[in-house]
């Protein structure tokens, strides 16, 4: 089972990877392992006090992982939750001859109570903030009847419309959520705004319920009740009801869905409304890792119309993504395509060209960060210019390349130096620790060296001829980046037993002899060895298994 155990702690303190040991590993594996360890560490094995002194630190280390790891108790919690589930409040008075199982459990029940504690200071804050701009004058303006006025010859473009939404929850209990949201909006110099504060309770593991009431300036006074509830694992149902209070009277909505797993990707939605605006909608949804597929069709008053919209997910860092849709009905038809992308950690950008007959065309920008985003829809035209389509759609490229050479990556480049540069300096003292660690254990594995390298040699066996451990810099786009690597030729021949070496997948950082030269930075193990007179060279991943000696890893002779 995989932990999950953060960076710090894995190159700190992992268990697993001091003893050189898979996760799987049997008490038996474990007992050998410590035995090999307390060997090369024990103190009484050395006479000089200096050496003496670092070989009990580490000895005490290697007691420590042992100590937890051969005790199936303590070796549960750690495998979930890392050193510090060891070190939770209440740990101390859990009975220590429970079960595994039983002890996760009442592990699981103190992070439960301290969350509770935590839900009093936590809310969700989300926000839209929509600016709606007219340009239709960039491309429908009549230049005959202008070109002779004060400023006729600029285009005149303009915010027509805007709409502001913002909410919070408020956590009261783990069961009871309070949701208090409010919007603005104004259009063409006519607004208004609305308030409503919505109280939602978990029934159940399987549905919750919801009760909503609002007020505004534009609709009157609101009250509405939603509930939500699993009737089968595949199948679940979302029913809403609301009274809408205003001077021509009360206005009943009543609002109800239906949906089912079709297969492990796919959904069916059937929905229908009755109230203001009556209609019955059915939808199929499929979502697989690599494509968002939707299908949909809706008979209704006013709008009946059929949709159909593709977009395809690049497995790339910035999670880019292309869409495109169709949408045919009494309104008319619009046909829109765009794209989406990843710019940093916690923003997206995307923009949709809209083509329409008879919207005209528009470009939609959006901008996700974080739970806030911003949203302008921008109207070039009422007619469907070819001129206006070319703009839209080259325009907002070729904007977003310059954007993204001369602002997004120096700045992303600039985050990114300056939170590794925190990392370093907020772990620099553990660092520094991990690094005399390191140099003592490389002290005290010299005669153990010694000792293998003679053995192996007489029986023409491995030999680890040299070995880089860090950041190594191959890309020449990287050349002016400097390559960070300690040396680990005596830790690795310190791990040969019986001309094999075999690392587990655990971060190498945190072998006997290893340290981190290079806090939150990819790092590499390089291996340059002799076996049976012939040399090999490998370069293998921090957290990759890797068994040496292996056929692939030999140097052609004639290269």
């Amino acid at each position: 089972m995989a932990s999950p155990l953060d960076d710090d702690e894995l190159a700190s303190d992992d268990y697993y990877s001091l003893l050189n040991v898979r996760r799987e590993a049997t008490q038996e594996e474990l007992k050998a392992a410590y035995r090999r360890l307390c060997m090369l560490y024990h103190p009484d094995k050395h006479r000089d006090p200096e050496l003496k002194r670092q070989a009990e630190h580490l000895f005490n280390l290697v007691h420590e992982a042992y100590e937890v790891l051969s005790d199936p108790q303590a070796r549960a919690i750690y495998d979930i939750y890392g050193k510090r589930g060891l070190d939770v409040e209440g740990w101390e008075v859990v009975e220590r001859k429970r079960t595994p199982a039983e002890i996760r459990e009442e592990y699981e029940r103190l992070q439960k109570e301290r969350e509770e504690r935590r839900l009093q200071q936590r809310t969700n804050p989300k926000g839209t903030i929509s600016v709606g701009i007219d340009a239709t004058d960039l491309f429908d303006r009549y230049e005959e009847d202008f070109e002779d006025m004060v400023g006729g010859g600029v285009p005149h473009v303009e915010i027509n419309k805007m709409h502001i939404s913002q909410s919070i929850e408020a956590p009261l209990t783990t069961k009871d959520t309070a949701i208090l949201s409010g919007s603005l909006s104004t259009h063409n110099g006519n607004g208004g705004g609305s308030i409503n504060l919505a109280l939602r309770r978990v029934t159940s593991a399987k549905g919750w319920g919801e009760v909503e009431l609002g007020a505004g300036d534009t609709h009157g006074p609101f009250l509405g009740m939603k509930i939500f509830r699993n009737l089968t694992p595949r199948f679940f149902v979302t029913a809403q009801c609301g009274l809408q209070f205003s001077s021509r009277g009360v206005r009943p909505g009543f609002t109800t869905v239906l949906a089912r797993h079709l297969d492990k990707n796919t959904m069916g939605y059937l929905q229908w409304r009755w109230g203001i605006q009556s209609s019955m909608n059915t939808s199929i949804v499929r979502d697989t890792k690599s494509s968002h597929f939707t299908f949909a069709m809706q008979l209704g008053i006013p709008h009946t119309f059929m949709m159909m919209s593709y977009q395809y997910k690049f497995q790339d860092e910035d999670q880019t993504k292309i869409k495109g849709s169709v949408k045919s009905g009494f309104f008319g038809t619009v046909v829109e395509y765009g794209a989406e992308r990843k710019i940093s950690r916690h923003s997206v950008l995307g923009a949709t060209v809209s083509v329409g007959v008879p919207q005209g065309v528009s470009l939609k920008i959006k901008l996700n960060r974080a739970s806030q985003t911003y949203f302008f829809p921008i109207h070039l035209t009422d007619q469907l210019l070819p001129s206006a389509v070319f703009y839209a759609t080259v325009g907002p490229l070729v904007f977003y390349l310059a954007m993204q050479q001369l602002i997004i990556r120096p700045y992303v480049r600039a985050q990114k130096e300056q939170e590794l540069e925190k990392q370093r300096e907020s772990s620099a003292s553990d660092i520094a620790k991990k690094k005399q660690e390191a140099e003592a254990a490389v002290l005290l594995m010299q005669e153990s060296v010694r000792r293998i390298i003679e053995a192996e040699e007489s029986r023409m066996g491995l030999i680890i001829l040299n070995a880089w451990y860090g950041k190594f810099v191959t890309d020449n786009s990287r050349k002016h980046e400097r390559a960070k690597v300690i040396d680990v030729t005596v830790p690795l021949q310190c791990l040969v037993k019986d001309s094999k070496l075999i690392l587990t997948e655990a971060t190498k950082s945190g072998l006997p002899g290893f340290y981190d030269p290079c806090v939150g930075e990819e790092k590499s193990l390089k291996v340059l060895y002799q076996f049976r007179g012939v040399m090999h060279q490998v370069l293998s991943g921090d957290t990759e298994s890797l068994r040496i000696p292996k056929q692939s890893h030999r140097i052609d002779a004639d290269t």
